[in-house]
């Protein structure tokens, strides 16, 4: 049987937040819905070549000018997505390889997300992993939209590659400057949870659930926000493998978050319940 997109089938929301690069701090949630990445620390601090190799100091290769028309463009509005696309479509156009233009792209994929043009997200994205193809702030990002968003085998086999190069990537990243060890290790908790959700997301829509029960469970343990959306499709993947004690307890977890699905899990944890109790139990995956 083939599955419908899942932004068709749980009714997700585009959640307004841009990722904020070269913020020490975590992103801020805007109207009450989760990032895409969950309490999100960036992991990259400073600009993106500048402290690659060379003979020159940093300092020494950083434009004052181009850093202030970044900082300007950095500091507007999360909410001013049109004005934010406009400027940073200017200042990639005036800087094409500057230090800042990989930080410019990222944010300019997370602003396309903000207006649902997936198309140009990826343009975007690409750009930035063309001068960065390590970013792990796009790979996870990028890798988790796509299976909210397309189900073409292509997209998700890249968003499969995306997150697998997350997970590998994250126990060689060195601290940031201006970022303590607890924060880093904070931040690649996240990064961790976000590459496996949108593993299970992928896997989900491969109609391989058992493996997207798997990854789902990687997402889920220990965070301290799981997004409801990993509970119901590890339960709406274990109610696929029969596994209604297991599927039940999973929409129990999704029911209990405040969402706009607390209803709908609610309703299929109830079912789920009922299945369970006609059939033997199973042992645990």
């Amino acid at each position: 049987m083939k599955i419908q997109l899942l932004r068709e089938k749980l009714a997700l929301s585009v959640i307004a937040c841009a990722l904020a690069l070269f913020a020490s701090r975590p992103a801020l949630a805007q109207g009450g819905e989760l990032c895409p990445i969950k309490d999100q620390y960036n992991l990259i601090n400073g600009p993106s070549k500048a402290t690659r190799s060379g003979t020159l100091s940093a300092a020494a290769r950083i434009d004052p000018r181009e850093e202030a028309e970044y900082k300007a463009f950095f500091n507007m509005h999360a909410e001013d997505t049109n004005k934010r696309i406009e400027a940073g479509d200017a200042f990639v156009q005036k800087y094409p390889t500057g230090p800042f233009s990989e930080a410019v792209y990222s944010q300019l994929t997370t602003a396309e997300y903000q207006k649902q043009d997936f198309e140009k997200m990826d343009e975007y994205a690409d750009k930035a992993l063309a001068l960065n193809p390590d970013d792990v702030t796009v790979l996870v990002f990028v890798g988790w939209v796509i299976p909210h968003s397309n189900d073409s085998a292509a997209k998700l086999d890249k968003a499969e590659q995306y997150e697998k190069r997350v997970l590998e990537l994250l126990p060689t990243i060195v601290k940031p400057a201006g970022m303590s060890t607890a924060e880093l290790a904070t931040a690649k908790s996240q990064y961790e949870s976000q590459a496996h959700s949108g593993l299970g997301l992928v896997y989900y829509q491969k109609e391989d659930f058992k493996n997207a029960v798997v990854e789902l469970k990687k997402a889920t343990s220990g965070v301290s926000q799981p997004d409801p959306s990993d509970y119901f499709v590890m339960g709406d993947s274990l109610d696929r493998l029969d596994r209604y004690s297991d599927a039940a307890e999973a929409f129990k977890m999704c029911a209990a978050i405040p969402s706009g699905q607390q209803a709908l899990c609610k309703q299929k944890a109830e079912v789920a319940k009922k299945e369970a109790a006609s059939q033997p139990a199973l042992p645990k995956l």
